[in-house]
């Protein structure tokens, strides 16, 4: 039996002139923890959190939720995490938590996602609406990772707290979904000023500075 799709409603997908200055944009800087890394195999969602930015400050805007994931958290991912049975036992199942954050990110209207590693952030999401037969649009998506290499082409692939201390960024709870949002939230504010700089100022600067060709958005 073949299952059609269906979409979830919110308009995430906007359309922004590439010249739009990044102080007069809002993101949403979001992270996800999960039952392990094999999220195309059966590792699962277990905790999303996520801040807006505007105006190249961090907002009072925040999101967290722990997700059921209908499964047992392996030892080594509640040792790093801290995130137990007991936390996800009675949290929403994953629609219902993806639903949420969704509904966060259309309320503070924003224009853009951020990460760190942003495409397995977008894997978690894209596999858990996949269970559900569901799908969405993906709007604009810039990884700190990507401005990274931008800004000194001789980086490796180190983890963030460490590119947090290279860039005088904050660091908050480690390895829990809010606490690596709001990290990365204040990277991302560094590399922009970073950016600015090197007279990069604008949406279009942002994602050629990211390697993208442009502001399209893509279904998933």
């Amino acid at each position: 039996m073949f299952w059609k799709k269906r979409n979830l409603p919110y308009r995430l997908n906007k359309q922004i002139p590439l010249n739009t200055l990044l102080e007069d944009m809002t993101f949403t800087v979001f992270d996800t923890e999960t039952t392990g890394f094999a999220v195309s195999g059966g590792d699962r969602l277990i905790e999303i959190g996520a801040v807006q930015v505007k105006g190249l400050q961090m907002t009072e805007h925040t999101f967290q939720t722990y997700v059921n994931p209908d499964r047992d958290i392996p030892r080594e991912i509640m040792d790093l995490t801290g995130i137990r049975q007991t936390h996800v036992k009675d949290a929403p199942r994953s629609l219902e938590a993806v639903n949420r954050f969704y509904q966060f990110v259309e309320d503070n209207q924003s224009q853009g996602w951020i990460g760190h590693y942003l495409a397995f952030d977008l894997m978690v999401l894209k596999k858990e609406l996949q269970r559900w037969q569901h799908t969405c649009q993906e709007p604009i998506g810039v990884d700190t990772l990507d401005i990274i290499g931008y800004l000194n082409p001789s980086w490796d692939m180190r983890d963030l707290t460490h590119y947090a201390r290279q860039f005088g960024a904050n660091i908050y709870e480690r390895h829990s979904a809010l606490g690596d949002a709001l990290t990365t939230a204040s990277l991302f504010i560094e590399l922009c000023y970073h950016l600015k700089y090197r007279n990069k100022q604008t949406l279009g600067d942002l994602l050629e500075a990211a390697g993208k060709n442009s502001g399209k958005t893509t279904s998933y």
